[in-house]
């Protein structure tokens, strides 16, 4: 479904790039590319000050952040008291073929504490 994406094409050839052998039906693969691309974001909130409680600092205040991979409508979030970045998600149904999203993106049962945000 989502082969000529323009951010999966990106990873596909990050991966030929830096992970030739790496198996791309890995969804740990696609997970840490994800993963290091908010922490690109978090360094590059930080500006100059890459001191430990700056990158904490950083890390506890995305908003809104759409990484490329994510799906759309799905964003990370995370505030002083909540480190649980992604509070999204879309369910999906196997059609014998493919999974196929059903339904629009909804929040998780999970919400945060009062006034982490």
């Amino acid at each position: 479904m989502w082969k000529e994406d323009p951010a999966i094409k990106e990873w596909l050839a990050f991966m030929d790039k830096y992970y030739p052998d790496g198996d791309k039906d890995d969804g740990y693969a696609l997970y840490g590319y994800a993963a290091a691309a908010t922490l690109l974001q978090v360094l590059n909130q930080c500006g100059g000050d890459l001191s430990r409680e700056n990158v904490m600092k950083q890390a506890a205040s995305l908003r809104d952040y759409r990484g490329s991979i994510l799906l759309p409508g799905i964003a990370i979030n995370t505030g002083p008291r909540d480190f649980r970045p992604i509070k999204q998600m879309r369910l999906v149904q196997f059609d014998g073929n493919a999974w196929q999203p059903i339904g629009d993106v909804i929040e998780s049962a999970f919400t945060s504490l009062p006034g982490d945000n």
